[in-house]
Order: C-alpha cells, then structure tokens, then sequence
C-alpha cells in the first residue's frame, strides 16, 4: 500500500505546472511590446505639452544662437498664467505677422524686446534701444552690430510682442514688418515656447535663462 501511494502522488510540478517555453516567450514579447508603446505615448505626450527641440535656421540670432544648433523649448513656460518677458529667447509660429499665410517654415527664434503696453524707440542720442524711456542693455548683440539701422518708435499693442534677433544686421524681425498687421507685433497666442538649453553640438550645452532671458 505505501509503494503503491508514493508512486500516484502527484509530484510538485504536476501539481504545479509552469508556462510552456514558446508561451513564455511570447509573454515578454507582449510585455516588452507594451513598455515600448507607453515609452511611445509618453515621448509624445512630452514633445507635444512639455519641451520640443527646435534646429537654428540662420544666423539672425548669433552669437547667442548659430544655425544649426539644437535648442530645447520649454513649452509651459508661458502656460498657467506666465506671460514671455524682456530678453526671453521665444519660439513663435509667424503666421499672421511676419507670414501672410500658412506655409512650411513659418516658425521663429527672437528676443522680446517689448512686451504689452510697452513704448519702444529707436534710437536715443548714444544709439540704444529704450524701453518706455530707459536704455536696454544689449550685451547679447553680435559683436559690431548697432542696436538698429532702422529708426522705429512704436507702441505695443496689449497681448502682443516686439522682437528682434541678436544678430541685427542679419535679422528679418519686428522692425520689417512696421506696415504689417499689428505694427511688426507678434500675438502671444503664437508664441510655441521659450528656448531654454542649447542641447546640440555638446560643445554649445548651456542655458539660455541668462541675465537677459
């Protein structure tokens, strides 16, 4: 009785019996296939609501910014009540102020030099920008640039930005829009973000929020 009880015990791994090897195997490919769809979605989501990267096309914004540099833009920046400030770097889409109409290509990098409400002129007796009656410090701008050619002295309408590139001799900006729509301003609805890093070449790593941005 005992040898014939010890035979018909099931054994541990009758009782429990584990995933055949080809079921496994497709187990973790689910499992992998799932983590790389969430990775998937998350990047997305990130890339649409959070931080964008953004390639230099020119020159116009030199020395700070050289075409081809990567930037990242922080696009909650200006969410949940914050509004673009003097010497941020922003990244806006021109349609409607420096594009007549919808195209590839419509999207800007510039500092804001005025915002609502401000009076910019150009230029005092030493040749600097002033912003409602005081002179800007432009460290930024490229070496041996002057602050404008241009003379301009305009009111920005509330809701809307004056911008101009650091490279001023070589920067479409504000300034050659003065007979557009809005005066050469650009709607703070259009602004995308602010550029905050340079990301690419790695030599160029740095942050943007410097003492004028």
């Amino acid at each position: 009785m005992d040898t014939d009880e010890q035979h018909t015990r099931p054994t541990e791994r009758d009782r429990f019996p584990g995933p055949s090897r080809g079921r496994g195997g497709r187990s973790r490919s689910a499992r992998l296939g799932a983590v790389a769809a969430a990775a998937a979605v998350l990047l997305l989501l990130v890339h649409t609501f959070v931080v964008e990267p953004f390639r230099i096309p020119s020159d116009s914004m030199g020395n700070t910014l050289k075409a081809g540099d990567r930037v990242l833009v922080n696009k909650l920046a200006y969410r949940f009540g914050n509004l673009p400030g003097h010497g941020d770097v922003v990244v806006f889409d021109g349609t409607g102020s420096f594009d007549r109409e919808p195209s590839e290509g419509t999207d800007y990098v510039k500092r804001v030099v005025g915002v609502g409400g401000d009076r910019v002129v150009c230029c005092d007796e030493r040749g600097r920008i002033e912003v409602n009656g005081e002179p800007v410090d432009e460290s930024y701008l490229h070496p041996g640039d002057r602050p404008s050619a241009v003379p301009f002295d305009i009111r920005v309408p509330e809701g809307r930005l004056w911008v101009m590139g650091d490279h001023r001799s070589r920067s479409s900006d504000s300034r050659d829009h003065l007979g557009a729509p809005g005066g050469g301003t650009v709607p703070v609805g259009r602004v995308i973000g602010r550029a905050d890093w340079i990301v690419w070449p790695a030599d160029r790593w740095t942050s943007l929020r410097g003492p004028h941005g």
